[in-house]
């Protein structure tokens, strides 16, 4: 994994695996206006199933966590079960929903 921080944008954290030069997986996250960060992970089709979002979306936890952040936000499509259960596994809550997607929270502690 290689971390995308760039201190100037405190505001913004991305980290990504790397296969052979190529970004094959990237997490990222951003505060908005309220201070409120906002999570997304993206893997490469033939690279799901590895464990690399676990990897992304963990480390990017750690980060927050580790920077005295309280909590990170998400949206998840409904019909995405594996998106739904690797986020409920890494302690997201579901605090909202809408006829597509569930609104999901991590309070980092």
């Amino acid at each position: 994994l290689q971390d995308g921080y760039n201190p100037q944008r405190p505001d913004v954290l991305a980290l990504a695996a790397v296969d052979g030069g190529k970004i094959v997986g990237m997490a990222g996250a951003s505060a908005d206006a309220s201070g409120m960060w906002q999570a997304g992970i993206d893997v490469l089709p033939e690279y799901r199933g590895l464990g690399l979002g676990k990897r992304l979306l963990s480390g990017l936890l750690e980060e927050l966590r580790g920077a005295g952040y309280e909590r990170v936000t998400l949206a998840v499509q409904k019909a995405n079960l594996k998106a739904c259960k690797l986020y409920t596994g890494l302690g997201f809550e579901t605090v909202g929903e809408n006829h597509e997607e569930y609104l999901m929270v991590n309070y980092l502690t």
